[in-house]
């Protein structure tokens, strides 16, 4: 019976941000799939209680503290895989400033590109040059957002939008400079999705009301919705896919 190819048994994955929300469903889909996971997160506890379910439930994951803007932290998340080069690499560590951009400082802009753009960039590369080195080729699926693809929104963000932007064609770029050495590099670009991360949104119900309303599905997404999708994108289901974002939007940006 030929093998299911959205299986990744024998492989590893890193995910960042992975202590909760779609991080956390995106480090369990994998693990589900027969992937060894680490999943890394500023928040060990948290991180440490996901890879705890994981080897559970019989999978396999360790956890690392990581930050994201620090490369001794990336190398060390990345070393943590089995012959410290996975095969997967899921950039979801995020963060968003909810603020007018007239009241937006620098400093709050920087934070939020160091997080969104740069992060994204230094995992790729330190990603990449491992797997170049082990001559192993891999996958990169790196969490845009709807906002990276349309400018309009219910509030300002404009970090947030500028950022996630930036990840749609870094996307692209990166696809086509290592399709050659067998990396492929996607991404996802959710809609809002229910998790701590826009704890904010959802305690404002008109607001949710509104994002129901201009959504054609009439709801917000689940996180295993989104990790569904880029468990599709890490696994040989998606071997002739690279340089692609994937909306996972309930048909916002087909309006």
């Amino acid at each position: 019976m030929t093998a299911s190819p959205f299986r990744l048994d024998g492989r590893a994955a890193a995910v960042t941000g992975a202590a909760s929300g779609i991080g956390r469903a995106t480090a369990e889909a994998l693990a589900a799939a027969g992937a060894f996971v680490v999943v890394a997160d500023l928040d060990l506890p948290g991180a440490l209680d996901v890879a705890a379910g994981i080897n559970t439930g019989g999978g396999r994951a360790v956890a690392v503290r990581a930050d994201v803007t620090r490369e001794e932290d990336i190398g060390a998340m990345l070393d943590a895989a089995p012959g410290g080069c996975p095969a997967i690499l899921v950039n979801n560590a995020g963060r968003a400033i909810r603020r007018p951009s007239v009241e937006l400082s620098a400093a709050d802009w920087n934070k939020v590109v160091d997080i969104n753009m740069t992060a994204v960039f230094l995992c790729a590369r330190e990603a990449a040059r491992r797997m170049i080195g082990a001559g192993t080729g891999g996958a990169i699926v790196n969490v845009a957002s709807i906002m990276g693809l349309s400018g309009g929104g219910l509030y300002p963000n404009i970090s947030y939008q500028a950022t996630k932007g930036a990840v749609v064609n870094m996307t692209r770029a990166l696809a086509v400079e290592w399709a050659g050495l067998g990396i492929r590099v996607n991404a996802v670009a959710p809609t809002w999705v229910r998790t701590p991360f826009i704890t904010p949104i959802l305690e404002q119900p008109d607001l949710v009301s509104r994002i129901e309303a201009m959504t054609p599905m009439r709801r917000l997404a689940e996180p295993g919705e989104v990790a569904n999708a880029i468990l599709f994108l890490a696994s040989p289901a998606a071997a002739m896919v690279t340089g692609h974002t994937l909306p996972v939007d309930g048909g916002f940006l087909a309006q």
